[in-house]
């Protein structure tokens, strides 16, 4: 190597920091919708109204583990749906979307409801008797699902919760809409992730919420899945299928004078460099990155 290039190589910054956007899967709908997947990030706004995170110190030649969150099913009559999956980026974790609230198996007198699921968001309520689930605690990610409605036989689900709303509640034969979502411009431009999704209802299905939440449906129809990198939940649905929540995403942004190298079992790109950054979106898999 040249002497100036040596020169230049020593005196190269060993640490440097990291903003990221970790989004985590959403949940899958059942009656109620499901909730958007944990929203964390140094850019913007953070999910749940928490306070900003804060970007981590990295080393350079040094690996960082990376996942993203898968999303959670829809579920079939009398099942569980499900979470969605936890994304990580280092010691940062998001918790996937809690799966939205239904009816249990037929005739169980102990819990003839499934709850909305906890979450990064929480999950709709099927009934009044069926609540809502609640969103992470600590820290927090996203917002609470929204109760069900029932009179009698005549059922309005509650949506998934949203990165920056709570999902609202179900109305007697109508769902209820999915808490909405938050737009960061970390990778250059504004994108809205994190939306819940709409709850199932005899009349009406309650809209998806802004950044990726399904759309809920009515009577027999089919419901709306999360959007995928989105985290999303997937809609509630009344007697039709349910919606899948959203697979989740991390983004990375750093400086531009240095490259990041995306390890086997992640699917990514690296931006060129803009604004002083170079950004990292890594839309599936586990594995490592390190930079250079």
């Amino acid at each position: 190597m040249p002497i100036l290039g040596i020169i230049a190589s020593q005196n190269r910054p060993r640490t440097f920091t990291v903003d990221y956007l970790v989004v985590a899967g959403g949940g899958g709908g059942n009656y109620g919708g499901g909730g958007a997947g944990g929203f964390r990030s140094t850019v913007g706004s953070t999910g749940g109204g928490g306070s900003l995170e804060s970007a981590l110190s990295c080393a350079l030649s040094t690996n960082f583990t990376v996942t993203v969150g898968a999303s959670g099913a829809g579920a079939a009559p009398q099942v569980v749906a499900g979470d969605g999956s936890t994304s990580t980026f280092s010691t940062i974790s998001s918790t996937g979307g809690g799966g939205g609230g239904g009816q249990n198996a037929a005739g169980d007198p102990v819990a003839p409801f499934i709850h909305g699921r906890t979450g990064g968001s929480g999950g709709g309520g099927y009934t009044a008797s069926g609540n809502g689930g609640a969103k992470t605690a600590s820290p927090v990610q996203g917002f609470d699902g929204g109760a069900g409605a029932s009179t009698g036989a005549t059922i309005g689900s509650g949506a998934g919760g949203g990165a920056s709303a709570v999902g609202a509640a179900g109305t007697t034969s109508n769902g209820g809409a999915g808490g909405n979502g938050f737009s960061t411009d970390i990778t250059g431009s504004s994108v809205t992730r994190g939306g819940g999704g709409g709850g199932g209802g005899q009349t009406t299905g309650g809209a998806g919420g802004s950044g990726g939440g399904g759309a809920g449906s009515a009577g027999s129809a089919a419901a709306t899945n999360g959007s995928e990198n989105l985290g999303g939940g997937g809609g509630g649905a009344y007697d039709g299928t349910r919606g899948n929540g959203g697979s989740g995403v991390v983004i990375l942004r750093y400086a531009d004078t240095i490259t990041i190298t995306i390890g086997a079992g992640l699917t990514g790109t690296e931006s060129g460099a803009s604004g002083g950054y170079k950004r990292a979106t890594i839309t599936a898999g586990t594995g490592n990155v390190s930079w250079a």
